[in-house]
């Protein structure tokens, strides 16, 4: 049987260690990191996201900084109000949270964002930065879905798997997941395949895999005999199905068949209880890197 990852313990620790380093930051400098969130409209889950995010922030001693603006507003009115963050010298980090009304242009408005304050690691300068050989992004990718390619490696590395020379599949290649999570790998010295909707018989290269990584969507896709004995599975899906016994009339399940795949895996996250949890974790980290940075270059 595989070692399930818990994903809320693994965050938890991070969570502890970035505390300490707020308060050394404090101590030392008398300045605290910074987040400020911005979000458009009034989207439920939305709303709770950003929610989430807040109080994790007063945990840990970070100021937040919230930035809630009308459905109807302009493009250009976001935009200034980016501007007015990157500006903010107590803020550390911008997120602006997706998605975005129709008529705003998302990725306008994310290549706005200062880079060094882009702690979803989203600009284009940071995924270029990613992508290419001897050059490190500012930021590693967090997504905005619950879902975080940094968090993959990060439940990887302090798991105790081995990444260096390692065959890995990325199964799926969307730019909030699939593709920052191969590029990561490749950085990390794996040798990487992605699997996408056009791959034919993609369960014959998973099973070659030591690591693989699940990104498609799909529910339960990844079967149990798609699993090499002994691989480490991160199960980045979160996808909703009908359940009749549960009072919400659905349960959460992930892209692979965690009862079969958990027979055969080394390691193996659950949905959810895996990636998701450290989702938030992994935005704040990256907004204390952001003010060490800063803070130290400046003072």
């Amino acid at each position: 049987m595989a070692t399930v990852i818990d994903g809320k313990a693994v965050a938890q620790t991070i969570r502890s260690e970035i505390a300490d380093e707020v308060r050394l930051l404090s101590q030392k400098y008398g300045k605290v990191p910074g987040l400020a969130v911005v979000i458009v409209g009034h989207r439920k889950d939305s709303q709770s996201y950003v929610g989430m995010k807040r109080k994790a922030c007063a945990e840990l001693g970070i100021k937040s900084f919230d930035v809630d603006l009308p459905e109807q507003i302009s493009q250009a009115e976001l935009i200034k109000q980016v501007h007015e963050l990157n500006a903010n010298t107590d803020v550390h980090g911008i997120l602006v949270q997706l998605p975005l009304p129709k008529h705003i242009n998302e990725e306008k408005v994310l290549s706005e964002i200062s880079l060094e304050k882009d702690v979803d690691g989203f600009h284009p300068l940071n995924i270029g930065k990613l992508a290419m050989k001897g050059r490190d992004p500012l930021f590693l990718p967090c997504t905005p879905k619950a879902k975080c390619s940094s968090a993959c490696l990060e439940l990887l590395h302090r798991s105790g798997v081995t990444i260096k020379g390692k065959q890995a599949v990325v199964v799926g290649r969307s730019n909030i997941v699939g593709l920052p999570a191969s590029l990561l790998l490749l950085k990390a010295d794996a040798t990487v395949t992605t699997v996408h909707s056009h791959t034919s018989q993609p369960e014959n290269i998973i099973r070659e895999a030591d690591i693989v990584i699940a990104a498609a969507g799909q529910p339960k896709m990844i079967k149990g005999s798609w699993i090499k004995p002994g691989a480490a599975v991160i199960d980045v899906g979160t996808n909703a199905v009908d359940d009749p016994t549960r009072k919400s009339g659905y349960r959460l399940v992930g892209d692979v068949d965690f009862e079969e795949a958990s027979k055969t895996a080394g390691y193996i996250t659950p949905v959810p209880g895996g990636v998701g949890p450290m989702t938030v974790t992994m935005l704040l980290k990256n907004t204390l890197e952001g003010a060490k940075r800063y803070i130290e270059q400046n003072s």
